[in-house]
């Protein structure tokens, strides 16, 4: 064989948000087994942060002419688009760019358990229907994104397996770990996940779902006799966070994690919990693979999605009108927590099962892949303006 595969993969990375991360380490994981010798580069959102996590080469791909593209572009065998909820309002048109012009330059592209919605805007839902059509191949996260890529007149087929993070492996988080951090870890530990309102989540009432998230607090707090510690999944939730905590009332019960960690070490954390609330996605998906019982609160269809594959309750909604079916659900799933550690296990296992299909789809993609003879661009970290002719590569 000549020079090594190069393999871009494609996603919203650079540090925003610790599922991404997550869903990123395991993509790069997947790859290297499938191909231990291939040079992956990185398209992030925050380059430097990509390198820094990650020690490979990482190239912009938002807020750069053309130009640069086509030359990070050039000379890779595959692109990932590389999993998450990435097609949806507001990111859509960015991150199809890429991937449009890879399937332009003749390069194959793989969607690697992409996520999709809410997208209701005409000009995204045209852009990501004719990106995901032209994928070499793909598959797709949950049932919800099927229904968005559908409505949105992608006609091809559409396999559902499950998110690239549920094969994260957790790394240890310590006793000091916790100490650092004010928690006690002889007290019962109860979770809590919250999040910013934001293009995902447009509906949400902060004031409402802050209450709401307070109440159910504070009545763990004295249902348990647990101290409830807050994980931030990314910057903003902790303004959130702080938040929730001044509406409880007993606010000196709880903490928020206030140093970075690895995606791989939140999951850690998880073996420490006895309980979990959560609104974030990958906040859920941790808990449950550790068999934390975990009550998900679904502000978007991908959260309920999830509910119901690893048998987790899930309310309606995430308002304060909720505060009455919360509480009661709070307090069966706390006395059923045997039986529902048991369901999440083995539920769990099947996920990783079906997050292995993930891998064996990316793999036949790679191995119908003849290496070309091609000179390798250089992908250091600042690439020039301007790029020479383009040599778009043969499939």
């Amino acid at each position: 064989m000549g020079r090594p595969l190069r393999i871009g993969v494609l996603g919203s990375y650079g540090g925003l948000n610790l599922g991404d991360e997550a869903i990123l380490t395991c993509v790069l994981t997947g790859l290297r087994q499938i191909r231990p010798t291939a040079e992956l580069i990185i398209f992030s959102r925050h380059p430097e942060d990509s390198r820094q996590r990650f020690g490979l080469a990482a190239v912009p791909y938002t807020g750069v002419p053309q130009s640069r593209l086509i030359e990070a572009e050039t000379g890779l065998d595959l692109l990932v688009l590389g999993g998450g909820g990435v097609l949806h309002d507001g990111q859509a048109s960015a991150v199809t760019r890429p991937v449009r012009l890879a399937q332009e330059l003749g390069i194959p592209t793989f969607g690697y358990a992409i996520g999709a919605g809410p997208l209701t805007d005409r000009a995204e839902i045209r852009l990501v229907r004719e990106a995901v059509e032209n994928l070499t191949d793909l598959t797709v996260r949950d049932h919800e994104s099927v229904l968005v890529l559908e409505n949105a007149g992608v006609g091809r087929p559409l396999s559902v397996t499950a998110d690239a993070a549920v094969l994260l492996e957790p790394e240890e988080f310590t006793e000091e770990m916790l100490l650092r951090e004010g928690i006690d870890s002889h007290d019962r530990l109860v979770g809590m996940s919250v999040r910013e309102p934001g293009r995902a989540a447009d509906h949400l009432d902060e004031a409402s779902y802050h209450d709401l998230l307070a109440t159910a607090a504070d009545f763990l707090t004295c249902r348990l006799q647990a101290q409830t510690v807050f994980v931030p999944m990314e910057r903003g939730d902790i303004a959130h966070a702080h938040a929730v905590l001044s509406a409880m009332n007993a606010p000196e019960t709880a903490r928020i994690l206030n140093r970075a960690y690895r995606p791989a070490q939140i999951a850690g954390l998880m073996r420490h919990l006895d309980f979990a609330v959560g609104m974030r996605l990958h906040f859920v998906m941790f808990a449950a693979g550790a068999g934390v019982p975990v009550l998900p609160l679904p502000y978007a269809g991908k959260v309920f999605d999830f509910a119901q594959v690893v048998g987790a309750p899930a309310l309606t909604g995430v308002a304060r009108r909720e505060t009455g079916p919360l509480l009661a659900e709070l307090d069966r799933l706390w006395d059923d927590r045997d039986a529902c550690t048991r369901r999440l296990r083995e539920r769990f296992t099947v996920l990783r099962e079906r997050a292995l299909q993930n891998l064996e789809r990316c793999r036949a993609v790679i191995d119908g892949l003849e290496a070309p003879a091609s000179v390798p661009v250089d992908m250091d970290a600042n690439l020039g303006a301007d790029a020479g002719p383009v040599h778009p590569r043969r499939s």
